[in-house]
């Protein structure tokens, strides 16, 4: 069962670097396509896989294959490959907006697909991944699926109804709190500590606060009562968040991230 990536940007060196980690795949059993010489040597040369310019050669060595190119080159790049896609193919598509009924409207005849929304934390195993397939693809398959995407994290299968949200969430979520980690780094340098103890400080709070979260099953707001004592310094810093609108500010961004992801969806 090889494994076959068109487009080896960011996002799909991250996938593969985490499929290698894992051991579910070597190296010579996954093959990426980029037009781009650049793009292929950094793939090489970070992952060892082939690379090639021909997208019609990754799809005659795969049997899985990532389409990992950015949405706006969809329809262009389907058109060119489409009649090489067989019926055993199982395609995954990673493109933001493009849904499962529009790769069937590109494709224009039955053909396995499953809709993926992963994020960048995927490059160092800690993704999150949404998934959705059509009617063609099995349950093995979407296994097989699941068993990859889970090489860099986590993957959970969602209606499409909800990739939108998964988008907003999820998709754009790092750079949320990438900002987060920046402002509360920016905080502890205004308090004389030296900016790369900073990042540290405030990367591995957030990281570890995010694992308490996931490895406890307790609700968020029970955890933060948990720190927050009565006149204590946590209750200072939360009443300053609260008056600042902490919390309408992250939902009205990732609102607008949603809102974005339903307008790419509707070609606008």
């Amino acid at each position: 069962m090889k494994l076959g990536f068109i487009g080896c940007g960011v996002m799909a060196n991250a996938m593969m670097s985490g499929i290698l980690k894992a051991g579910l795949y070597l190296p010579d059993e996954i093959i990426g396509g980029d037009p781009s010489e650049q793009s292929r040597k950094r793939t090489k040369q970070n992952n060892g896989i082939e690379t090639t310019d021909d997208n019609l050669r990754v799809l005659s060595e795969s049997d899985y294959v990532f389409f990992s190119v950015k949405p706006q080159y969809y329809t262009e790049m389907i058109a060119r490959i489409k009649d090489a896609v067989r019926d055993d193919h199982v395609i995954i598509s990673i493109g933001a907006g493009r849904t499962l009924s529009y790769l069937a409207e590109q494709f224009g005849r039955p053909v396995k697909v499953v809709r993926v929304m992963p994020n960048t934390p995927a490059q160092v195993g800690e993704g999150m991944s949404a998934v959705c397939a059509n009617e063609y693809v099995t349950d093995d398959e979407l296994d097989n699926v699941l068993a990859i995407l889970q090489t860099f994290g986590k993957a959970e299968v969602m209606p499409e109804s909800m990739f939108d949200v998964v988008t907003g969430i999820s998709g754009s979520g790092p750079a949320y709190v990438f900002m987060f980690i920046e402002a509360l780094a920016d905080a502890a340098v205004e308090g004389g500590m030296p900016r790369d103890k900073a990042y540290t400080f405030a990367a591995q709070t957030v990281c570890g606060s995010a694992k308490m979260v996931l490895e406890t099953g307790k609700h968020p707001g029970e955890l933060k009562d948990m720190v927050t004592s009565p006149a204590g310094t946590t209750i200072a810093g939360v009443r300053i968040l609260e008056e600042k609108g902490l919390r309408s500010a992250v939902i009205e961004g990732a609102a607008a991230a949603t809102a974005r992801s339903k307008a790419l969806q509707s070609g606008k």
